[in-house]
């Protein structure tokens, strides 16, 4: 795999292929749900609540396969081809190993884990049968998150998308199967969709390492599998878990406002996920386009290219605030058909409205907010993101939720202020930080310009 590729890629050569991944996973990422809901009501109740704790497992995986990303684009960058190659096999072993520790501990505790949750027990025996199966093969999932952040550190996002796809194609199929018992078959219900996810994850996975060894071109050496450099792991580690922490305190800031909402009424909670689903469509465009530049930084790090660094990551800034904006307002303005869609309830669709039309202040927000933090990600400064992503999430974010939607009973009106205060704060800091360029200083490699020239 060259470097030499990626430089002649374009921001937009690497973002669609990974916009329409992200896309297909929000589309289809609940297709366990939406599909079992034609079976049964407990039975889409049982697989929501397992893939609750299962997701913030996946979170947890995604700390190594972060800290690959942005260590092999930098090697990459620097036309270190050998460590990149090096990182590669041991973040692959490293979150093997542990992704196994997790699943083993999913399928002996499932039972345990679903009664802290006081799940009631008309659902207990789905929930464990789908946790069990699905969780117990979790670690497949850990390998895809990371060999997939490892072919778009090295500019085949293509690849990733591709795989994707099929993943996605064979789960439905999977699902049609075991809910509807097509030509006969036996209707297997949660247990059945269980294993098809399980297995379209692992054929997915056989795809895309089968890609990774073709991309490679033979230059991994995976005799050193289990052989680890302290120097690696270190590096892996101190970019992995901050950005995991950042990922997991948000997570856990959500579902303390989502409490607060849940204090509002059912209409609320309908109303905030109707909403949120739609504003899930609009901030997409930041997430890839701030993977785009964050592999793109990457790269430029390695090489030692400063300034076309800091000029990159203002470009992806000034594109995503752009497109946000724009696409928050055309939701706005057609909020009542868009509403339409998932209600009649016209409480429902005025507040929703409502929301959009304060969506249009918060999106700008956000883009500064997610490209700003891949960029100074990308550089090498992953703490600062994390310290004020943590103070701010909860010191405004949360705080302000409670304060305004129920203190002042402002209701979702009240949440909204706390988005916007929240994403403007963080990114505010973020794109300060920027401009300070105290990322100047912070790269995880000797950069390609300042090595001593060869003959």
């Amino acid at each position: 795999m060259s470097s030499n590729k990626l430089r002649k890629i374009t921001l937009f050569g690497l973002t669609w292929p990974i916009f329409i991944e992200i896309l297909l996973h929000m589309l289809m990422g609940n297709a366990d749900t939406l599909m079992l809901s034609q079976y049964s009501d407990n039975a889409v109740a049982a697989v929501g609540v397992s893939n609750q704790v299962l997701s913030v497992v996946i979170v947890m995986f995604g700390f190594v396969a972060q800290g690959a990303a942005i260590l092999i684009a930098q090697h990459l960058g620097a036309n270190n081809r050998k460590q990149a190659g090096e990182i590669t096999v041991t973040a692959i072993s490293l979150n093997l190993l542990f992704a196994i520790v997790l699943s083993t501990v999913l399928f002996l505790s499932t039972k345990e884990i679903l009664q802290l949750m006081d799940l009631p027990l008309e659902i207990m025996d789905e929930a464990s049968s789908y946790m069990q199966i699905v969780g117990g093969l979790i670690f497949i999932q850990a390998l895809i998150m990371t060999v997939g952040a490892i072919l778009r550190s090295y500019g085949f996002t293509k690849d990733t998308m591709s795989v994707t796809i099929g993943m996605n194609i064979l789960n439905v199929i999977g699902n049609y199967i075991v809910i509807f018992g097509p030509f006969g078959l036996p209707i297997l219900g949660v247990e059945g969709v269980a294993y098809s996810t399980a297995i379209s994850r692992f054929i997915g996975f056989l795809f895309i390492f089968y890609l990774l060894l073709k991309r490679s071109q033979g230059k991994m050496d995976f005799s050193n599998f289990f052989r680890y450099q302290k120097q690696h792991i270190k590096q892996l580690l101190q970019i992995g878990i901050p950005s995991a922490g950042e990922q997991l305190s948000y997570n856990a800031s959500q579902m303390m406002i989502t409490y607060f909402v849940a204090q509002l009424g059912a209409v609320a909670i309908t109303t905030k996920v109707y909403t949120q689903n739609l504003i899930m469509f609009i901030f997409l465009f930041s997430i890839a386009i701030g993977q785009g530049t964050q592999i793109l930084i990457g790269h430029m790090i390695g090489a030692g290219k400063k300034e076309e660094v800091y000029q990159r990551a203002i470009k992806s800034l000034n594109i995503s605030i752009v497109i946000s904006l724009s696409i928050a307002t055309i939701a706005y303005l057609l909020s009542d058909s868009l509403l339409g869609i998932f209600t009649n309830n016209p409480s429902v669709i005025e507040t929703g409205g409502a929301l959009l039309l304060m969506t249009i202040i918060l999106e700008p927000g956000r883009a500064i907010n997610i490209i700003m933090i891949s960029s100074l990600r990308a550089a090498g400064d992953v703490k600062f993101p994390v310290y004020i992503g943590v103070a701010v999430m909860w010191g405004i974010g949360v705080t302000f939720a409670w304060f305004f939607s129920i203190y002042l009973n402002l209701g979702l009106i009240g949440i909204w202020i706390s988005f916007i205060a929240d994403e403007w704060l963080r990114g505010i800091f973020m794109l300060r930080r920027w401009k300070k360029r105290n990322w100047v200083s912070m790269s995880f490699v000797d950069s390609e310009e300042n090595k001593p020239s060869t003959v």
